[in-house]
């Protein structure tokens, strides 16, 4: 009986140790933004695109219409069992170019400063505040007029 009981015991032990192991959150780690060490190197109004290349490397995108800034974008995941991935820190440094390509700002902007933006939407608003399907339909009894369909057709 001792033998069977330390093997259900070891069993056991097993089935939570593996249990508790599927509850430890994954992190992920995307992008690359520079430190604030690494951008105290840059020296706004003096260094150029070049400069800025050599000291913080090449940037994770530029600008879309035109190259006057360089973003260096990076985010932290956290996965946890079958919930959705939460994103915990994202950090966006902008480094901006004056025309003849010499830094003209530098700023960081966390993931508190951003803001939702619905790129798709698939609902339609309809601009009807607080008229029922009913109301809607007795409204549009009084402007209906006969006449005027009649006159369009001749």
């Amino acid at each position: 009986m001792s033998k069977s009981t330390g093997i259900v015991k070891l069993a056991l032990a097993v089935t939570l140790m593996a249990a508790l192991a599927g509850c430890t959150p994954i992190y992920r780690n995307h992008g690359y933004a520079p430190t604030e060490e690494d951008l105290s190197e840059v020296a706004v109004g003096v260094d150029t695109r070049d400069t800025v290349a050599d000291v913080i490397g090449p940037p994770t995108s530029s600008g879309v219409m035109r190259d006057g800034a360089w973003y260096y974008v990076s985010s932290r995941w956290q996965t946890r069992l079958y919930f959705a991935p939460e994103e915990l820190d994202r950090q966006v440094v902008a480094v901006s170019f004056a025309e003849d390509g010499v830094v003209s700002n530098i700023e960081r902007f966390t993931l508190e400063d951003g803001n939702v933006i619905v790129l798709n939407r698939r609902v339609t608003d309809d601009n009807i505040k607080g008229l029922t399907f009913i109301r809607q339909l007795l409204g549009n009894l009084g402007n209906f007029n006969p006449a005027q369909t009649l006159a369009d057709r001749n």
